[in-house]
């Protein structure tokens, strides 16, 4: 740690960063004059940019927020004053100006600093970010929290973008604020992007969305005079307020949704403006109510590159900061991307069967959607950030006739869960659920790892959950899922490449709960499921060649539920010794599902479950995450020669 610390200093300190260099901790923001803010922003891009193009990580968003990061740790005194990030994609800027600039080249990185904001971290970092929409419900609470506690002077933000604003979540949170009585300040970041272009009718309804400064300037000094005089009660408060709105849609033609549910409304203002929104912000800082501050931002600002193709540059791998190149890795010869054997199987799937569509909520490029999107865009849907939502509209689409196929990251899949039960699995509607990111994902981290969506969805009814152990195996399983009969089907499948490079195989039918022996044993039985199996196959070449005389058996299950019972039965009658391995929890999956099995049926042999702990596992690469977690090629042998 200590050298990596050593090293970031040394980064740091390649290029002076005369402002920076001295800031701290907020506190050391807070001595600044507001004329030098400009500068601080400039060069926290600066440092955001060079060392993001060593250390992968986000960095469009990040630089979209620079002058708002700067702006609310300027005005507000955090920590004590709460900032919630909602996602967290945007929050490298806030991370090294609160304590961790020196090490912020171990960010993402094993045992260094979260990929996310989290308060297991830092006592600036308010909340959990990972997920999108969570801000305004968590935010609010801290309001709330702030008057029943007896903090009446702290300040709490929200800092949303109009792409998590979709979310079904930041509506529950807004309807709620107000309806209880809270200070909240919701900062909405318009840049008119996710990681993809933003979609949906909240989106289109930002972009028309005007109010005057001027006017807001006008109706605040009016406010804070009659406040001054005792004459704006809370009552006369929302009296004027509801009068207000209604002048002002009826001037405009236009209702600002906002008011409209009682939350002052200011904006929209230039997002990039360091000095001004310090301005606003100590204007409406003290201010009652609930209040929602609307500010247009570049997503990338600051770095041409990144301005010019903000999607590529959500995430762009490492690159040469001073032109922009990105170091892309030769990929001839080697296997695909399992999202891409996903895509391109699709659109040939789609090209067969005239019912079926695609559904992603928000990631057509990541899950690689957008190749049968724009084949086919009129039977393909981005619904935005919304799991929930494309769960029961691809339920909707299935009851009247179409096959949908719902592509979801599994870590954002737990959103859905209900809507998978509540509308999908009661009727055995035929969509096809397919969990790309399944397992760990790696950097990412917690927040993302897909490890707990065969042990959720295991007991509910109706439901086939399958694994592919390579690209023929997921082609084949999604030819499966869309045939006639076969009800609501999870297919679940990793981040990053394959192991075959000839992946485009014939599309053939594999009968549903049924697994394959993939080699003969007679000591040992080893039962895995997805693509741990490859790992499996690995170790069992290795012993073989280190001279281990342990004779192994192994089987691809396959599926997870229903389970091959016939397998099963074929172990449990020819082994005393199983192995059971998967890329989820432990507790609730394959090996429980296997354990269930044998003590039902009267078989008790000695059974060793390979799976995740029950602990949620940090960031770093997804070799070192298997070799920490007990399931990878090294921990398989070793188990074998238990």
């Amino acid at each position: 740690m200590a050298e990596q610390t050593k090293q970031c200093q040394k980064l740091i300190g390649d290029k002076p960063l005369r402002l920076l260099n001295n800031i701290d901790y907020p506190s050391d923001l807070r001595k600044l004059s507001i004329n030098d803010l400009p500068e601080v922003c400039e060069e926290l891009r600066e440092d955001i940019v060079r060392e993001v193009s060593e250390n992968p990580g986000h960095l469009a968003s990040s630089l979209g927020v620079t002058e708002i990061t700067v702006a609310l740790h300027y005005v507000y005194n955090t920590p004590e004053d709460r900032i919630v990030w909602d996602v967290g994609h945007q929050a490298y800027g806030h991370k090294i100006l609160t304590g961790r600039r020196k090490r912020f080249c171990e960010n993402r990185k094993l045992h260094g600093i979260m990929p996310f904001p989290s308060p297991l971290e830092s006592e600036y970092d308010s909340f959990t970010c990972g997920h999108a929409s969570n801000s305004i419900s968590a935010a609010l609470g801290m309001a709330v929290a702030a008057q029943l506690t007896d903090n009446p002077n702290r300040h709490v933000v929200a800092v949303i973008g109009d792409g998590a604003m979709s979310g079904g979540l930041a509506f529950e949170g807004l309807n709620n604020v107000s309806s209880s009585p809270n200070d909240l300040l919701i900062i909405l970041n318009d840049n008119d992007m996710s990681i993809d272009r933003a979609v949906g009718g909240m989106e289109k309804y930002l972009l028309n969305l005007d109010t005057n400064e001027t006017y807001n300037r006008i109706r605040f000094k009016v406010s804070r005079w009659l406040n001054s005089k005792g004459l704006l009660s809370d009552n006369r408060r929302k009296g004027i307020l509801r009068l207000n709105n209604a002048l002002k849609s009826a001037l405009s033609h236009q209702q600002n949704i906002f008011e409209g549910m009682n939350i002052r409304y200011f904006g929209p203002f230039d997002g990039h403006d360091v000095k001004e929104l310090v301005r606003i912000l100590n204007m409406i800082k003290d201010m009652k109510g609930p209040k929602l501050l609307h500010l247009h931002t570049t997503k990338g600002k600051g770095y041409k590159p990144a301005e010019e193709n903000a999607t590529v540059w959500h995430a762009p791998g490492t690159f040469d900061p001073e032109t922009g190149e990105r170091i892309v890795k030769d990929t001839e010869g080697k296997p695909p991307k399992y999202q891409d054997v996903f895509g391109n199987t699709l659109l040939e799937l789609a090209e067969q069967n005239p019912r079926i569509v695609g559904v992603t909520p928000a990631m057509p490029s990541g899950c690689s959607m957008n190749i049968m999107m724009k084949a086919m865009p009129n039977r393909t849907f981005d619904v935005g950030i919304a799991e929930g939502h494309a769960v029961t509209f691809s339920g909707g689409m299935a009851k009247d006739g179409l096959i949908p196929f719902c592509n979801i990251y599994s870590a954002f899949a737990q959103r859905s869960f209900d809507n998978i039960i509540h509308d999908l699995a009661i009727l055995n509607l035929p969509v096809v659920l397919c969990f790309d990111r399944a397992g760990l994902v790696g950097e990412d981290g917690a927040t993302h790892h897909g490890v707990f969506d065969m042990a959720a969805l295991r007991p509910v009814p109706n439901l086939t959950i399958a694994a592919p152990m390579n690209e023929h195996e997921l082609r084949k399983l999604m030819f499966t899922a869309q045939t006639e009969g076969k009800g609501t089907f999870v297919i679940r499948y990793p981040r990053g490449n394959g192991v075959l490079v000839d992946w485009k195989c014939p599309l053939e039918e594999l009968p549903v709960g049924k697994g394959r022996k993939l080699r003969d044993g007679k000591d040992v039985a080893v039962l895995s499921i997805g693509t741990p199996g490859n790992d499996v196959a690995k170790a069992i070449d290795e012993l073989q060649k280190d001279g281990c005389d342990i004779s192994v058996a192994h089987y691809d299950m396959r599926y997870l539920k229903p389970i091959d019972t016939e397998i099963l039965t074929e172990v449990a009658q020819n082994f005393k010794r199983i192995i059971t391995i998967e890329d989820g929890v432990r507790d609730g999956g394959l090996g429980t599902a296997v354990t269930e099995w044998m003590n039902d049926n009267g078989f008790h042999p000695e059974i060793h479950r390979m799976g995740l702990p029950d602990e949620f596992v940090e960031h770093g690469t997804v070799a070192e995450l298997k070799h920490i977690t007990g399931i990878d090629t090294a921990a398989i042998k070793k188990t074998i020669r238990l």
